[in-house]
Parts: C-alpha cells; structure tokens; sequence
C-alpha cells in the first residue's frame, strides 16, 4: 500500500509544444510498482492552457478546482465548460486540450494507463491555447 500527501509530490512544468502555464505532478505511476494505471493531477495558470493533442490511449478526468474549458471532438471543434466535481471521460484519438478561463487554477485528476507516457512520442500536439 502506498499513501502520500500530494502537497509533497514534487511538480513538474509541462513542456510539450503548446502548453502554457501547467504543471504536473505523478501522484501514482509506474516507478510506484502501478502496474495498470497512472494518476496525475494538473494545475493550469489562468490564461493557461494544455496543448491540443491526441493519443492511442483514454483518459478519465475529475475536475478539482477553478473553472475551464474542455475542447474534444475528432477534429477538436467542441468546447464544453468546466467546473468542480464534472468528470471527463476522454476516448482514444480524440483531440483534446484543457484551458483555464478562470481567475484561480484550474485543477484536475487525470487517470492513464500507466505503460503510455506523452515523452515517448504518442501525444500529437498542436501549438497554441
């Protein structure tokens, strides 16, 4: 069993193309022994954003905190707004990105499988918030 307190999960600053004032922290991942998934969460700057991207893997989502957009859909042309508590569930080769149209952080849990990590080529990002 693992338990850890996130405050004390160091962050790291998003740095795929596109991606504007994010930082990530790896609350569970595979250097924990998590053979299956990965648990992130995300806090996006007002103003920020994730960079619109797809990949050959789903994501599950909760919302945290703040207020946003999610921009999905094949082509990445429908915005649906957010706000704490919604949950989000992204299929695979959807495009996706997440912005913060807010005055607080937006943040969120972020669930993937655990084998995928956006370092080794499978995210497609498209610059620009």
């Amino acid at each position: 069993m693992l338990i850890r307190r996130a405050e004390h999960v160091r962050d790291e600053t998003m740095t795929m193309p596109g991606a504007r004032g994010v930082k990530m922290r790896v609350m569970v991942g595979r250097s924990d022994g998590a053979p299956t998934f990965a648990m992130r969460q995300f806090e996006v700057e007002p103003g920020g954003c994730t960079p619109l991207h797809q990949h050959n893997y789903e994501h599950e989502i909760l919302i945290l905190a703040g207020s946003g957009q999610v921009v999905g859909g094949l082509d990445g042309s429908t915005i649906r707004p957010l706000r704490p508590g919604d949950v989000v569930f992204m299929p695979p080769n959807e495009k996706h990105q997440f912005r913060n149209v807010g005055h607080e952080p937006l943040q969120f849990i972020c669930l993937i499988p655990v084998s995928f990590d956006c370092g080794n080529g499978s995210c497609q990002p498209t610059p620009g918030c």
